[in-house]
């Protein structure tokens, strides 16, 4: 046989090898009899199996936390070693996992790739439209242990639980204030910033927190939503409806520490506060005498005003 023949039967035979192999990628002889995946590989039909089994072979050394792939627990480890390699190229912000990193990238592009069937909102996160779920279900399968209240999220609850537990994780650089949620501490912020970017459409004020905002419109279209179940008297705001209750209930919760005399508002106790330190903000125009509160003034104005008649 010539060298010629001899190269071409060697090609043969590698072209032949090689096809064989792409079948071999190609198929996937290996079939879980459990749920009927299969599989190319052999390895990977008896990594799939402990997904049915529970089997856990690999075991954290640091906290005993256990897993069935050995790639799971090496993401795992980085929760100890602080280990994140993988960097977002627009912020800078780094992650442990790549599909972290993959899902952080959705707040660049705004890709939302999960809708909604039921009103097709869409979400850059399956946890988020699972969630979502929730509101059209009704379903609050989070219950806290301490006084039972159900929420259709799990950050709800966390969230929840740091009114039992007193945790306040997220500290205000500037002033070192502590904040049970992130949003209230970006909220507190803006005392510091002076960034009001909630602006009245009607009268152009602005305001930092969008709650503000909402309260305020009401002095537009005079709608006063809360209402007293004594009097009938309406407000327009929660918190001015529970300081007027206390004119029903008799309710003092502020208390002076100089005398003891009990206040229902804060701002009374802080008027009366005056009368201790000699404190005297207003004035009179006629005669320049002083007070500490400004009833007595309006009181005093009645005798220029009775001299003058």
């Amino acid at each position: 046989m010539t060298s010629t023949s001899n190269m071409q039967t060697l090609d043969n035979a590698r072209r032949k090898e090689k096809n064989g192999l792409q079948c071999r990628r190609e198929e996937k002889p290996y079939k879980c009899e459990e749920c009927s995946s299969q599989f190319r590989w052999l390895s990977a039909l008896k990594t799939h199996m402990r997904a049915h089994t529970g089997e856990k072979p690999y075991s954290c050394e640091e906290c005993n936390m256990q897993f069935s792939q050995m790639s799971a627990l090496k993401t795992h480890m980085r929760t100890h070693t602080g280990e994140k390699p993988y960097q977002c190229e627009e912020c800078s912000m780094q992650f442990s996992q790549m599909s972290a990193l993959k899902t952080h990238m959705r707040t660049h592009t705004r890709e939302k790739p999960y809708s909604c069937e039921e009103c097709s909102v869409q979400f850059s996160h399956m946890s988020a439209l699972k969630g979502h779920m929730h509101t059209h279900t009704g379903k609050k399968p989070y219950m806290c242990e301490e006084c039972s209240r159900q929420f259709s999220h799990l950050g709800n609850l966390k969230r929840h639980m740091r009114t039992h537990t007193g945790e306040k994780p997220y500290k205000c650089e500037e002033c070192s204030r502590q904040f049970s949620q992130l949003g209230h501490l970006k909220t507190h912020m803006r005392t510091h910033t002076g960034e009001k970017p909630y602006k009245c459409e009607e009268c152009s004020r602005q305001f930092s927190e969008l709650g503000h905002l909402k309260t305020h419109m009401r002095t537009h279209t005079g709608e006063k939503p809360y209402k007293c179940e004594e009097c009938s008297r309406q407000f327009s705001e929660l918190g001015v409806l529970k300081t007027h209750m206390r004119t029903h209930t008799g309710e003092k919760p502020y208390m002076c520490g100089e005398c003891r005399r009990q206040f229902s508002q804060l701002s009374n106790l802080k008027k009366h506060m005056q009368t201790h330190t000699g404190k005297k903000r207003f004035k009179c125009d006629e005669c320049s005498k002083q007070f500490s509160e400004l009833y007595n003034l309006k009181t005093h104005m009645r005798t220029h005003t009775v001299k003058k008649s």
